[in-house]
């Protein structure tokens, strides 16, 4: 019987609470509050977590956590991954300067990237094509992290469990690294 916790992030607007609210199977917990930030270009933003959860079947279930995007939560960051068998990496193409927003996730979140299954998606792509999937890709090779980037719908509950399921998979193969050890 599975019983995970997966970690959405990302910068603000990139989707973290629709992802979690299209797939969990209970209505989420979402600690969403009226915006004061008028950078941020939206009415609401989460300020503690989002909560949700998504049965798999046999009795597998997996928690969704979703963090706050300001950077001044990126102490929730690191206390919502913790115990956590992955992390979904959801980026807005669309934003000014998405590979620096990564660069900033990718630092803060540095320890835990070492032993945490990881996967990036990215919003957005249709309407802005740039930067390129590929241009992720390369960013986290340069700092020694190979991790799948994917394009993403975070309306569509099959692309969001795409990213689950890439998840899954890759913190089975560690296990059996691990195991085989």
């Amino acid at each position: 019987m599975l019983e995970a916790k997966i970690v959405f992030t990302g910068p603000p607007n990139a989707g973290k609470t629709t992802a979690i609210g299209i797939l969990s199977d209970t209505p989420p917990l979402v600690t969403d509050v009226t915006n004061h930030d008028a950078a941020l270009g939206k009415d609401r933003t989460t300020v503690g977590l989002d909560y949700g959860e998504v049965k798999l079947g046999e009795g597998e279930s997996v928690r969704l956590f979703g963090t706050p995007g300001q950077k001044r939560f990126d102490f929730m960051w690191r206390i919502l991954v913790r115990n956590a068998i992955g992390l979904v990496i959801l980026m807005d193409n669309s934003q000014p300067g998405p590979l620096s927003q990564l660069t900033e996730i990718l630092d803060a979140l540095r320890e835990s990237l070492a032993v945490t299954a990881c996967v990036v998606g990215v919003g957005r792509t249709e309407q802005h094509p740039e930067p390129a999937l590929e241009r992720y890709t390369e960013l986290l090779a340069e700092r020694g992290l190979l991790v799948p980037v994917v394009a993403v719908d975070v309306r569509e509950r099959e692309d969001v469990m795409m990213l689950i399921e890439l998840i899954l998979s890759q913190a089975e193969a560690r296990q059996a690294l691990e195991s085989d050890e």
